[in-house]
């Protein structure tokens, strides 16, 4: 498991966009909001349209086709969002939020589904992620669980996660630290400690699926162009926290002695969705609260060769995983992109509360900060919805 990357570290509407915002507004169900973005707006404010159920899927925002750079070349970007490059994606739609405790327990009841963090780990799995010749550990060992955050009761050097991160028996979604814990109350919280392969289970039951990298980060940038953050270059615009990210400066990173609000910064834990302001797609939580798994393998010099390619249209990743940045794991050992950063996000530490900003993550690794959001294109849904309809 590796945590984050260290500190030192113009869209155009289409024509699907334009007839699904006629449709919307004739069924008079659309929520629709122009928004004076503040840093590098695109030729024109984005339209918020959300689907209704009928001519678009309820609780989805509409992301028009277009063309963005993708990646960063600015002093914050780490090596692996070098360089920017031009891409074009067509349009689709994204969940409005990160899928909810809520939503998975309907999953799960729906299901029986048993998630990757309540079951044994499986050691073929494992020593794919671990160096070579690593030995077996007993079978005592091997018990469900997942990683948490467990911080510091004072300042540490910041070069060894372990330090503030353990594998914790009996941590699972329904108890994201732990056993002792639950998730009572947060039903509108993120689901956490879910992995990849469990992403991709409740994707096939909701008849959606995971976004490309691609698709991700043009909707998180929201109709900005190389903006720093989803809604601009200022990290609190007039003061106002613009995500759940770690930011009080009493509290240092990864010190959890003090007990705080994940408004106030100095986050130990998810906020409920929608706590914070939208991005000008109409998307909550882009960045910060939790990470999101996204579809892509991950290599991190995946950005180097798609900017030799030219404009890149509709990119679904590379073909394996490779990451040297990471002394920690096998450089090729499997990795999903994950994106947005988290709750444990801070400028000291880890500054991936930025749209370009990515890490790879192994797929069979839950954690508590790291979830997901689905995407579809028109046609999925208008597929999907013909299957419902003639069962």
């Amino acid at each position: 498991m590796r945590h984050a990357h260290s500190a030192t570290a113009l869209p155009r509407h289409s024509r699907m966009q334009a007839a699904l915002f006629a449709l919307a507004m004739a069924a008079g169900t659309a929520a629709l909001h122009q928004t004076a973005l503040a840093a590098k707006p695109a030729l024109k404010p984005p339209l918020v349209v959300y689907g209704d159920g009928i001519k678009g899927p309820k609780d989805m925002a509409w992301i028009p086709a277009g063309e963005f750079m993708m990646g960063s070349d600015s002093r914050y970007a780490q090596s692996s969002e070098r360089p920017k490059h031009k891409v074009k994606v067509g349009g689709f739609w994204m969940d409005q939020t990160h899928v909810t405790n809520a939503q998975f327990a309907r999953f799960v009841k729906a299901t029986g589904y048993v998630t990757t963090a309540e079951r044994k780990p499986d050691w073929d799995t494992i020593k794919n992620q671990v160096a070579p010749g690593t030995p077996k550990p007993d079978d005592s060992a091997l018990v469900p669980g997942g990683m948490v955050f467990i911080g510091t009761d004072t300042r540490v050097p910041l070069n060894d996660w372990s330090r503030w991160w353990a594998y914790v028996p009996g941590a699972d979604w329904r108890h994201p630290n732990g056993p002792d814990s639950n998730i009572t109350g947060k039903e509108d919280h993120p689901v956490v400690q879910v992995s990849y392969e469990d992403a991709r289970a409740y994707a096939r039951w909701a008849g959606k699926r995971l976004p490309t990298e691609a698709e991700w980060e043009y909707a998180a940038r929201g109709g900005l162009e190389q903006a720093t953050y989803s809604w601009g270059d200022e990290l609190t615009p007039g003061g106002k926290p613009m995500a759940n990210i770690w930011e009080d400066k009493e509290q240092p990173f990864p010190v959890v002695k003090m007990v705080v609000s994940p408004k106030a910064g100095g986050a130990t834990g998810t906020s409920a969705v929608r706590t914070f302001p939208r991005n000008g797609y109409g998307l909550y939580d882009m960045t910060g609260n939790a990470w999101q798994w996204v579809a892509d393998w991950y290599r991190f010099d995946y950005f180097k060769t798609q900017a030799r390619l030219g404009t890149v249209s509709n990119p679904t990743g590379p073909q394996d995983s490779f990451d040297p940045e990471d002394r920690a794991t096998p450089a090729n050992a499997p990795k999903r992109v994950t994106r947005g950063g988290s709750f444990l996000c801070n400028q000291d530490y880890c500054l991936s509360y930025r749209p370009s900003a990515r890490r790879g993550t192994d797929p069979y690794n839950p954690m508590s900060h790291l979830g997901f959001r689905l995407a579809m294109t028109q046609a999925e849904w208008e597929a999907r919805s013909k299957k419902v309809s003639q069962r």
